[in-house]
C-alpha cells in the first residue's frame, strides 16, 4: 500500500474526518458510480442506513447532513460549508433531494435516513446506500470511512485491501526501522526520502505546490477561527476562546525568539484552538491527519513559521514531509481512527506527527525525528475517544492545545539526545494498536463512556 502524504493531508470541511469528510465522499462516490453504469437517471428514491460509530455520534458529527450533500455531487475540498446549512434545511422542508445537483427525488428524513444500533465487519464507521428505481432496487454498497478521511467499498474491504495504490515506491517503507535504514544507506534526511517517494506521483514543483496550498488552507482556517466569538453550535453552549486569547496576546507581543517561553505555549494554543473551534462549527478544514486532531500540526508549523529566524521556502515542504513519513506508519501498522483505536489514533497520531515535521525543519537527524515522534506518541498511548454529546468540541479543542505543546516539549527532549532511546517508535505504534485492540468500543468514539457520559451524569 503506497501512502501519499496528499492521502493524510486533505482539504475538506468540519467536524470530523472519519464522520463528515468520509461520508461526503462515500455519497459522492455512490452518485459517481450510479452515473458511471447509466442508473443515474432511473433513481426515484435513496435510502441511507448508518451503523455502528457513525450511527452513534452521526448526528453530532454531521455525518447524515455530509451524507446527503455527497449524494447532491459535492465533495469536501470543494463545498462551501456555510451552504450545508440551508440545503440541508430546504430539503427537509420540501423533501426533495436533488440527486448529483440536478434530478430531484423525494426523500423523507425521517424514514431515509436510518441510525442503526449495529456494527457491520470490517469497521465500525459504516454506511450503505441504496438506489431505488421504478422497477425496485438498482444497486446499493456498503462503504467503510476507515479515518482521515479514507473511504473503502465492501469489495475493498472484504479483500484485504484498503488502499488501490498499489504503486512501486524507490523508498518503499513499512516500519520506522526499514525508514531509518534507508535514510542511513542513502544518506538521506526523512524528508529527501519523502520527496523521492513523493516524485512517483507528481513533479517537485506540483508537490511545492500542492504543499504550500495546504498550509494556505490552515493560515485561513485559525484566521476564520479567530474572527468568531459566542458559542458553538450543537447544544452545549460551549464558548469560542480564541479570539479573546488573541486580542491578550497581541497586547504581550510575540516571543522574539522561538522556544519554551510562556508567550510561545499560549500562541500555539491559540493557534490549536483557533483551528479546532473553526473545525466544531463546520468550516474549511485540513485533515491532519484527521479532523478531531486537525489543531495539532497546523499549530506547530505556526509555531515555527512566525518564531523561528531559519524560515525559508523549503520548510513547509520539509515539514509536511517528515510529518507523513509518521503518518504513514501510524496508518499502516495501527489506525488513525478514533472509532478504531480511540483518540491516541487521532491526536496521538498528529502529535508524533507534529514532532517529526518540527524535527526535520530544525535540523534533526532521522534518528532523533523518529525518537521525537516515539516520545510524542508514548504519552498519548490510552487516550480514549469520548465526545461529550458526540460534538467535536468537549475534550477534543483543548486536547489539540494540549498535544500540540506535547510535540513541541518532545522534540525539545530529542534533540537533546543522539537518537538512541529505549522504546522505539515501531514498538509504540504496535501498542497503540494493541491497546485500541483492547478497549472498551464505549470509548472510541461512540458517547456511550468517559466524559461523554460524567458530563451528563445527575
Amino acid at each position: 500500500m503506497a501512502i501519499s502524504v496528499f492521502d493524510l493531508f486533505k482539504i475538506g470541511v468540519g467536524p470530523s474526518s472519519s464522520h463528515t469528510v468520509g461520508p461526503m465522499r462515500a455519497g459522492a462516490l455512490f452518485v459517481q458510480g450510479l452515473r458511471e453504469r447509466g442508473e443515474l437517471e432511473q433513481v426515484t428514491r435513496v435510502e441511507v442506513r448508518l451503523y455502528g460509530s457513525l450511527s452513534a455520534t452521526g448526528v453530532g458529527h454531521g455525518t447524515d447532513n455530509a451524507t446527503i450533500m455527497g449524494l447532491m455531487g459535492d465533495w469536501p475540498d470543494a463545498i462551501d460549508p456555510t451552504q450545508i446549512v440551508p440545503r440541508i434545511a430546504d430539503l427537509r422542508e420540501t423533501n426533495t433531494l436533488k440527486l448529483d445537483g440536478r434530478l430531484p427525488i423525494e426523500f423523507v428524513w425521517a424514514r431515509d435516513m436510518r441510525l442503526l444500533d449495529e456494527n457491520l465487519p470490517y469497521h465500525p464507521n459504516a454506511m450503505t446506500l441504496i438506489a431505488e428505481g421504478e422497477q425496485g432496487e438498482l444497486h446499493r454498497d456498503t462503504y467503510y470511512s476507515v479515518g482521515g478521511g479514507f473511504v473503502v467499498d465492501a469489495a475493498q474491504a472484504a479483500s484485504g485491501v484498503l488502499d488501490a495504490d498499489q504503486t512501486v515506491l524507490p523508498y518503499d517503507f513499512n516500519s520506522a526501522a526499514e525508514l531509518l535504514q534507508l535514510c542511513k544507506q542513502n544518506d538521506l534526511s526523512v524528508s529527501q526520502l519523502m520527496m523521492a517517494n513523493e516524485k512517483v506521483w507528481r513533479s517537485e514543483a506540483e508537490i511545492h505546490t500542492g504543499l504550500r496550498k495546504l498550509w494556505e488552507a490552515m493560515q485561513e482556517c485559525v484566521n476564520n477561527g479567530l474572527k468568531y466569538e459566542g458559542t458553538l453550535p450543537g447544544g452545549l453552549n460551549v464558548r469560542r476562546r480564541a479570539a479573546k486569547l488573541h486580542r491578550s496576546l497581541q497586547e504581550i507581543g510575540k516571543p522574539n525568539v522561538i522556544g519554551s517561553t510562556m508567550s510561545a505555549m499560549e500562541w500555539v494554543n491559540l493557534f490549536a484552538l483557533a483551528v479546532n473551534e473553526e473545525n466544531a462549527a463546520g468550516g474549511r478544514m485540513v485533515t491532519a491527519p484527521t479532523n478531531g486532531a486537525a489543531g495539532i500540526i497546523p499549530a506547530v508549523l505556526h509555531y515555527y513559521m512566525r518564531f523561528s529566524d531559519a524560515v525559508d521556502e523549503s520548510s513547509v515542504t520539509d515539514f509536511f514531509l517528515g510529518a507523513a513519513a509518521v503518518g504513514i506508519l501510524c496508518k499502516k501498522n495501527a489506525s488513525i481512527s478514533g472509532a478504531e483505536v480511540g483518540c491516541q489514533g487521532e491526536v496521538g497520531s498528529a502529535c508524533a506527527m507534529a514532532a517529526a515535521g518540527l524535527a526535520q525543519v530544525l535540523g534533526a537527524t532521522p534518528p532523533q525525528l523518529e525518537n521525537a515522534a516515539e516520545i510524542a506518541l508514548e504519552h498519548n498511548l490510552g487516550l480514549t475517544c469520548d465526545p461529550v454529546g458526540g460534538l467535536v468540541q468537549v475534550p477534543c479543542i483543548e486536547r489539540n492545545a494540549i498535544a500540540a505543546v506535547k510535540a513541541i516539549n518532545a522534540v525539545q527532549m530529542a534533540l537533546r539526545g543522539d537518537g538512541e532511546h529505549f522504546i522505539s517508535l515501531d514498538q509504540v505504534i504496535r501498542t497503540m494498536r494493541d491497546t485500541g485492540a483492547d478497549m472498551h468500543d464505549k470509548y472510541k468514539e461512540t458517547s456511550r463512556g468517559g466524559l461523554a457520559v460524567s458530563a451528563i451524569e445527575c
